[in-house]
């Protein structure tokens, strides 16, 4: 699994920090958190231009979507035929159709999901969680968890009790009773114990609350709105967002191994503002565009940050000519 940071910066985008834009990889499936402008650009500047399977809209101020139009405007034209489906607040549908006169008539189907606080889509090993986050607008956070994985399946065990390599180990992995030289052998007889997924958490603009800490329980990686120092902790209230400093209190609070901060206002020296994030968490750091964290399952080791990352990985990502059909 990985998360590469396409825009990283605050409502206002910089000349090294474009607005709201995160993709996650996770096996074969690319999954994009957000769509601020120029998002396209950023994927062709590092990824390349990937076929994306899932949107996921935290909401609907236009740093977090207005490079939606641009970028299935050009699916469009590539000839994709793949479905796309964009998820996001109530309200979705109503924003798509304002976008209508941009768009014009797409010839690959776009379906559109509206979700509610607490709404659960499964997927193939993994789930994304919506929760309630705290900002001015309609808005929600997500939650990328995996199923639980089986435990580490014993071969010298199984061949001790007599099961023979073969489709009798497959079926004691998959939780099927197998006969052994001395009578029935369980899976709980050469199966360790189940081993944890891996969690991301993105919340979108918000205030820190109790939703996102709960959501981000022991999670390899949470996202953070970052946007005030504290020096602002009032203004950041008053608007719906974070100070760097609460973003990692809660961070700290909900035991996650990295924290992301990310929409940091222009007016702030990241560095500050980072300095003040790690008095209460060290796990924290402030991406720059096109950064990566690679996520390794928990027992193969730690979260890495990797910077340029996704230019990087850029060479070996599918191309949208590649897989965009």
């Amino acid at each position: 699994m990985f998360v590469a940071f396409l825009g990283t910066g605050g409502s206002v985008p910089t000349a090294r920090r474009s607005t709201a834009s995160i993709l996650v990889g996770r096996g074969g499936d690319r999954m994009l958190f957000d769509c601020g402008e120029g998002t396209q650009r950023q994927l062709q500047r590092s990824l390349g231009l990937v076929h994306l399977d899932q949107i996921y809209l935290t909401h609907f101020h236009a740093d977090h979507f207005l490079g939606l139009p641009g970028l299935l405007k050009t699916y469009d034209l590539g000839g994709r035929e793949k479905p796309l489906v964009i998820h996001g607040p109530r309200g979705l549908r109503e924003l798509l159709e304002s976008l209508d006169r941009v768009l014009g008539r797409s010839r690959f189907p776009i379906e559109l999901v509206e979700l509610e606080p607490g709404d659960e889509l499964a997927r193939d090993g993994y789930a994304v969680r919506t929760f309630p986050v705290e900002h001015r607008t309609r808005a929600l956070g997500y939650a990328l968890a995996e199923d639980e994985r089986p435990g580490r399946f014993d071969a010298e065990e199984a061949q001790r009790l007599g099961v023979a390599e073969g489709p009798a180990w497959g079926a004691l992995q998959r939780g099927e009773e197998v006969a052994g030289s001395d009578g029935p052998v369980r899976p709980a007889d050469v199966m360790g114990e189940s081993r944890p997924g891996r969690t991301v958490v993105i919340s979108g603009d918000t205030a820190p609350c109790l939703a996102t800490a709960e959501a981000s329980r022991g999670a390899q990686l949470l996202v953070h709105d970052a946007s005030f120092a504290e020096e602002e902790s009032q203004r950041a209230a008053e608007t719906g967002h974070s100070t760097a400093r609460q973003a990692a209190a809660l961070a700290r609070e909900a035991g996650v191994d990295l924290l992301a901060l990310v929409h940091i206002s222009s007016r702030y020296h990241v560095k500050t503002v980072l300095e003040e994030a790690r008095t209460e968490f060290e796990g924290a750091f402030a991406p720059r565009d096109f950064d990566l964290v690679e996520i390794p399952f928990p027992e193969r080791g730690e979260p890495r940050v990797i910077e340029n990352g996704a230019r990087e990985r850029g060479s070996g990502e599918p191309t949208l000519a590649e897989s965009g059909k």
